[in-house]
């Protein structure tokens, strides 16, 4: 049996030692009051010392990136992403995780890979791209579909 993740573009569960950025080698772990001025959340985040690009962590134990190191152009796009998706399941009775689906389908990849935070550039306008165009109908229709052929 095959490892699905073999077959993804995009996975970030390891600690970073390059930047996705700019190639340095210069990531460290430390604080997010060197990107904020203070501390947020659990505090803990990579940073690129040569181009400054970041990601936070989800615990400070396993110390996990949540992402992908991001500079301010992929920050923005992913705002701007989460901005069309999330009233697609916060303001509707879709559940995120069909809404996922959705756009993995649309953009040829596996659910378990499709987080804006793992994007790269081209995947963000992508991204984009499908939400500025999608409706609630759409969502519902690829859910209806995709629960037929489970059937």
């Amino acid at each position: 049996m095959s490892d699905i993740w073999n077959e993804c573009i995009f996975d970030f569960r390891k600690i970073p030692t390059k930047c996705d950025n700019c190639g340095s080698e210069k990531v460290r772990y430390t604080t997010n009051d060197e990107v904020y001025g203070r501390i947020y959340g659990n505090g803990g985040c990579y940073i690129c010392d040569d181009c400054k690009a970041y990601v936070g962590v989800h615990d400070t134990k396993n110390k996990l990136p949540l992402g992908r190191l991001a500079n301010k152009e992929l920050r923005n796009l992913k705002m701007k992403c989460h901005r069309l998706f999330d009233p697609l399941w916060k303001e509707t009775k879709l559940k995120r995780v069909d809404c996922y689906g959705y756009l993995a389908n649309k953009l040829g990849l596996h659910l378990r890979e499709t987080h804006f935070g793992w994007f790269n550039k081209e995947y963000l306008e992508k991204s984009l791209i499908i939400l500025n165009s999608v409706t609630y109908k759409d969502i519902q229709e690829y859910v209806i579909k995709r629960n037929e052929e489970k059937s």
